[in-house]
């Protein structure tokens, strides 16, 4: 029940995500005050996110080709979790792991658009 929770929390949370990305995509290019509409990410903040999507996609690629993932939390100590011993684990860390890279490319998809904008 616990893991059903944990899902649909995520799904949940994508969703909501997702719609606000909607929103600020919705928005003209300039405000009520003539002033450009920012978007999600400053320039800083998508070098950023850059970086660490990168890195987390290669995480995920990774866990999946080598069927075999490290603990994503505080207190796990360098546990790795593999798909044939632990299949539960893998698979909570590895939907972690598509997430954060789903949640961060839509956020870098969000603000290239807006970036774009006439």
């Amino acid at each position: 029940m616990i893991h059903f929770l944990y899902y649909a929390l995520m799904l949940l949370l994508g969703l909501f995500w997702y719609r606000h990305g909607q929103k600020v995509l919705r928005k003209g290019p300039r405000d009520e005050n003539g002033n450009l509409n920012k978007g999600l990410l400053g320039p800083i903040g998508f070098l950023v996110a850059t970086v660490i999507t990168g890195f987390l996609g290669f995480s995920l690629l990774r866990a999946l080709v080598q069927r075999e993932i490290s603990c994503l939390g505080k207190g796990c100590g360098n546990q790795v979790y593999t798909m044939a011993e632990h299949t539960g684990p893998y698979w909570s860390n590895l939907f972690y792991l598509a997430w954060m890279v789903l949640a961060l490319g839509y956020a870098l998809y969000v603000t290239v658009r807006i970036w774009m904008r006439d």
